[in-house]
């Protein structure tokens, strides 16, 4: 009886142990081992196949490539890969360049230097003597005749006083007083002090009065016409003074940062390629263009000779000597849509992707403001070969996953 038990024991372990056996087979069925080569497409990376045949997308025929095991963010490559794809490394550190960066432009007229002549007095414009814009109008040239009611009375009230100094006793003293004060509202009115005197030997007091210009310029624009009545105050014309041009240029907000208002630019011209001009920034805008994220900057440019016109095309080049920072060959960088990266050599043969922050752009070089371990070399030439070979190899693209 008790071998018969010892006997079922020993069955029953011998069932145990042939039914874990079986598991064990199944589950290795179930989960095969990892094939160590798969098949792609050199036309289209993302198709990966365990087996050979024809891309689905373009029908070439399979490439076989061999499961890369590095990290995500990692490639391995052979040192004969390393050559042919002429990738280059170095450690790089914080070092000076002349930035110089040069800004397409159009010529404008400096608003500073527009002069508005506008009507001193209520009435109605009689004649313009100026009627079209771009017209030169000298200093004390006539501009227009004004019909005004106002200025005849105080012309009147002039002429009477005058009149009236000659009168003995306090009527004389009265006058004098008189007199004054009309003088002063004509002056107001935009009389000159020829003008005013003229009304001495008048015999008649006309209410037509005409106005000289106290500036020179062209006419940019006319608001005013002939027959119109006019309140005081009001625009009649506008003159440009051309001995000073704007040039208005678009500028990268990276390299904007550390321009300044005075900063020299020399400024050459499409019409004349043979002419440069030294001017200086006026103005750098403090809002940014929402849609094209250029910032506005503006240059004072000498115009003596008037050979320069509003509209023309020109080109300011602004150089920034000396800037202190970390400046890479702009071939070492990635640029995607939404992100910069760069190869860094992890170990020899193996290279990781890592993402950084660009800056200004000058002379072929471009600024990395991201914090670089100094020990790490950087590789200078043949990124663009390390990432196509990452993405033929994984089918992704580096930066897949990161956080933009």
């Amino acid at each position: 009886m008790k071998a018969l038990k010892n006997i079922s024991i020993l069955f029953i372990l011998f069932t145990i142990v042939m039914a874990c056996n079986t598991k064990n087979k199944e589950d290795r069925s179930k989960h095969p081992a990892k094939e160590s080569v798969y098949y792609t497409c050199a036309m289209d990376p993302q198709i990966r196949e365990s087996k050979p045949g024809k891309c689905p997308i373009c029908h070439m025929t399979l490439t076989p490539v061999k499961n890369d095991e590095s990290a995500a963010n990692e490639i391995a490559l052979s040192d004969q890969q390393i050559k042919l794809g002429n990738i280059t490394m170095q450690t790089i550190t914080e070092s000076g360049n002349s930035l110089e960066e040069t800004y397409t432009g159009v010529l404008t007229i400096n608003q500073e230097k527009i002069k508005t002549i506008s009507s001193r007095a209520m009435g109605r414009i009689e004649k313009l003597y100026f009627k079209t814009t771009g017209d030169y109008i000298s200093k004390n040239v006539a501009v227009y005749q004004l019909y005004s009611e106002d200025i005849a009375i105080a012309k009147q009230d002039y002429f009477t006083a005058y009149k009236q100094l000659a009168m003995p006793g306090d009527f004389g003293k009265n006058a004098k007083t008189m007199l004054n004060a009309a003088k002063q509202k004509l002056l107001f009115f935009g009389l000159s002090n020829t003008q005013i005197e003229s009304i001495k030997k008048s015999n008649e007091i006309s209410p037509y009065t005409t106005f000289y210009s106290t500036s020179s310029g062209y006419v940019t624009e006319i608001i005013a016409t002939e027959g119109s009545y006019i309140m005081e105050g009001l625009a009649i014309l506008k003159l440009a003074d051309l001995n000073t041009l704007w040039l208005e240029a678009q500028v990268n907000v990276n390299y904007a940062k550390s321009l300044k208002i005075g900063q020299n630019a020399k400024i050459s011209f499409t019409d004349y390629p043979d002419k440069t001009i030294n001017a200086t920034v006026s103005f750098i805008n403090p809002e940014i263009n929402p849609d094209s994220r250029l910032l506005l900057i503006r240059m004072e440019v000498p115009n003596p000779n008037l050979l320069l016109k509003p509209g023309m095309q020109a080109m300011a080049k602004l150089t920034q000597p000396n800037v202190k920072g970390l400046f890479l060959p702009t071939d070492a960088v990635i640029r995607e849509e939404n992100a910069s990266y760069i190869w860094i050599e992890k170990r020899h043969g193996v290279f990781e992707n890592v993402m950084v922050e660009t800056g200004m752009e000058t002379n072929g070089m471009i600024e990395i403001k991201s914090e670089i371990d100094p020990a790490k070399k950087v590789v200078i030439t043949g990124a663009y070969a390390i990432n196509s070979e990452y993405k033929f190899r994984k089918g992704t693209n580096p930066m897949e996953g990161h956080d933009m």
